[in-house]
């Protein structure tokens, strides 16, 4: 499965774009130098419905925004 595939099964599933989820993530405090991706990971399972993978998708989307560091 491509990545925008992944992104369009997450929005045909929850109605929701990536920017959807950062601005929800934001007002949550789960975006940051201190938020770890498994808490996001877990975040969006428990509140969205996703699967890991589709969880995984999303945090990539925060990565791409700079909402969340990516190591080096």
């Amino acid at each position: 499965m491509t990545f925008k595939a992944y992104i369009d099964n997450i929005y045909s599933k929850t109605g929701l774009k990536p920017a959807d989820f950062l601005k929800d993530a934001k007002a949550a405090g789960m975006v940051g130098d201190n938020v770890k991706v498994m808490e996001i990971v877990k975040w969006l399972k428990e509140n969205y419905g996703l699967g890991h993978g589709h969880a995984m998708a999303i945090v990539q989307t925060f990565k791409d925004a700079g909402a969340i560091p990516t190591k080096k």
